[in-house]
C-alpha cells in the first residue's frame, strides 16, 4: 500500500467520525435530566449551556476548547464550571474521558465502540472500527487463558502522511479544516 493509499484511507476514516455518536441528542438530554434529578443537583443556565454544547460536539474536546465554544454564547462561564460539568457528564455515563499522550484530558460524547488513530505531531485523532481487529482480540484473549473481553481501549499513535515526511502526503487534519 502506498502512502497515497494510506492518506486516502485516513481521509475516509476521518469522514466517518460521527458514525460513532448519536445523531439525536434528545435521549442523551433526557438521561442528563434524569441524572440531575436523581442526584438532586441544581439546574443552572451555565451548566445547561455547557451540556448542550458538549452533546453537539463531534470532536474529542478539551476543557479549554469546550470553554471557548460555550463562551461565544455565555461569556461569563468559568473554567471551573466547565470542569465540574464535564466530571458530572462522565459520572452520568454521557461522556468518556480520554488521554491521548499530549498531557491534556479530552472528552467525547458516549457512543458506539470505536478505536483511535492519533498523529503525535499534528494532534489529529481519527476514529475507526475494524471487525477483524475485534475478532483478533477475542481470539488472543481466549488463547491467553480463556479471558472474556468486557471492554478495551485501542489507540494507535503514529504520524499522518505529511508529518511522516511524505512530500506528496497530506494531513487529513488540514483537509478537515478547509
Amino acid at each position: 500500500m502506498t502512502d497515497r493509499d494510506v492518506a486516502g484511507k485516513l481521509k475516509a476514516m476521518g469522514e466517518q467520525r460521527s458514525d460513532f455518536r448519536p445523531n439525536d441528542t434528545g435521549e442523551l438530554k433526557e438521561r442528563w435530566r434524569t441524572y440531575i434529578q436523581d442526584k438532586r443537583l441544581n439546574v443552572t443556565a451555565q451548566r445547561e449551556a455547557i451540556v448542550e454544547q458538549f452533546l453537539r460536539t463531534r470532536d474529542h474536546v478539551s476543557i479549554d476548547e469546550l470553554l471557548n465554544k460555550v463562551r461565544k454564547r455565555n461569556p461569563r462561564v468559568g473554567y471551573a464550571t466547565v470542569y465540574r460539568t464535564l466530571k458530572l457528564l462522565v459520572d452520568s455515563g454521557l461522556a468518556v474521558e480520554r488521554q491521548f499522550g499530549d498531557g491534556q484530558a479530552r472528552f467525547e460524547v458516549v457512543g458506539d465502540h470505536h478505536d483511535h488513530l492519533i498523529c503525535v505531531k499534528c494532534g489529529l485523532i481519527l476514529e475507526f472500527e475494524d471487525d477483524e481487529i475485534e475478532r483478533l482480540q477475542d481470539r488472543i484473549a481466549e488463547r491467553m487463558g480463556g479471558f472474556t473481553v468486557l471492554r478495551h481501549r485501542h489507540e494507535l499513535y503514529g504520524l499522518c502522511p505529511k508529518a511522516a515526511g511524505d512530500t506528496t502526503g497530506n494531513c487529513p487534519n488540514e483537509q478537515r479544516k478547509k
